[in-house]
């Protein structure tokens, strides 16, 4: 309970929700597919570049992952791959933006959360690295 307990704040980070943020996240946590892709995000204090990365990251599927380079192709900028995981720090709500479902060539690289519960998310969701 304290995983869900760290995310009810997510609430104020979000604009207008279709549903309540706090529920789904529940439900996404006791291992429902959830769709969040309903939730307005406000990214408006984030650089251009940094509204891509995390509107590309809205687009991975639940169950799906992909490396930070792949998410840098995905943009349009393949040499950008650091500065994409510098981007996806800034992520304003995880799980909601499922950063991470983003992990390194060579392992699960970081997460803002801690690469603990990145390991775990990632098993909820069916996978394992």
């Amino acid at each position: 309970m304290v995983l869900v307990s760290g995310f009810m704040r997510i609430g104020n980070l979000i604009d207008d929700p279709i549903d309540d943020p706090t529920g789904d996240l529940i439900r996404y946590l006791g291992g429902e597919v959830v769709d969040f892709s309903g939730y307005r995000v406000d990214l408006s204090h984030l650089t251009d570049f940094e509204q891509s990365v995390l509107c590309e990251t809205r687009k991975i599927g639940y169950g799906s992952m992909i490396t930070y380079s792949e998410l840098a192709r995905a943009i349009g900028r393949p040499k950008a791959t650091r500065a994409v995981g510098n981007a996806l720090r800034k992520n304003p709500v995880p799980i909601v933006i499922p950063c991470h479902r983003v992990v390194a060539k060579s392992g699960i690289g970081g997460y803002v959360l801690g690469v603990g519960l990145k390991r775990r998310l990632l098993e909820l969701e069916g996978n394992t690295i």
